[in-house]
C-alpha cells in the first residue's frame, strides 16, 4: 500500500531530507523536468506563508521507498485561473504502471479547496493519466522569452 505524506513545511521531511525530495524530483521527472534550483524555488513558494503564495508538496512511499513526489502550489488568482497549480508529480520509473502516480495526484485534490491546473507537454507520457483522472484542455499555452 502506497503511504502518502504531505509536506507543508520542512519540518514535515522525517523519512527523506529536503535535498533528497528535490534530488528525487529532478532525477524522475527525466527530460520533462528542471533544474534543482528551480524545483527548490517552487517548493519555497509551497511552503511560504505570504499573502497569496502557499501550497504543499506529497512525498509517497512504497515499503519504506520513496517512489513519488509532487508539488502544488496556490496561484492566488481564483475565479479567473484556478486556485492551485499542479507544478510537478513524478513517479520512479521502476514503479511506473502501478497506479502509484493516479493515487499520489487524487490525493493532492483532497488537499486543494479549489480548482487545479497543470502544464503538460504533448509528448509526455502521463498526459494520458492527467485526461484520465479528468483534466481537459481548455487552452494552448503560448510563452514569449522576454529578453
Amino acid at each position: 500500500m502506497l503511504d502518502i505524506k504531505v509536506l507543508r513545511k520542512d519540518e514535515d521531511f522525517e523519512d527523506i531530507t529536503r535535498d533528497e525530495f528535490i534530488d528525487f524530483l529532478h532525477t524522475h521527472l527525466e527530460k520533462f523536468g528542471d533544474p534543482k534550483k528551480d524545483i527548490n524555488k517552487c517548493l519555497n513558494y509551497a511552503f511560504s506563508g505570504e499573502k497569496g503564495e502557499g501550497g504543499f508538496a506529497l512525498a509517497a512511499f512504497y515499503e519504506g521507498k520513496l517512489v513519488g513526489g509532487l508539488i502544488m502550489n496556490k496561484t492566488g488568482m481564483g475565479g479567473y485561473i484556478p486556485d492551485y497549480v499542479l507544478v510537478y508529480v513524478a513517479v520512479d520509473a521502476s514503479y511506473r504502471g502501478k497506479g502509484f502516480g493516479r493515487q499520489i495526484v487524487e490525493k493532492s485534490f483532497e488537499l486543494c479547496d479549489g480548482d487545479v491546473k497543470l502544464h503538460v507537454e504533448y509528448d509526455n507520457p502521463a498526459k494520458r493519466l492527467y485526461e484520465r483522472i479528468g483534466f481537459t484542455n481548455k487552452y494552448a499555452e503560448m510563452r514569449y522569452k522576454n529578453k
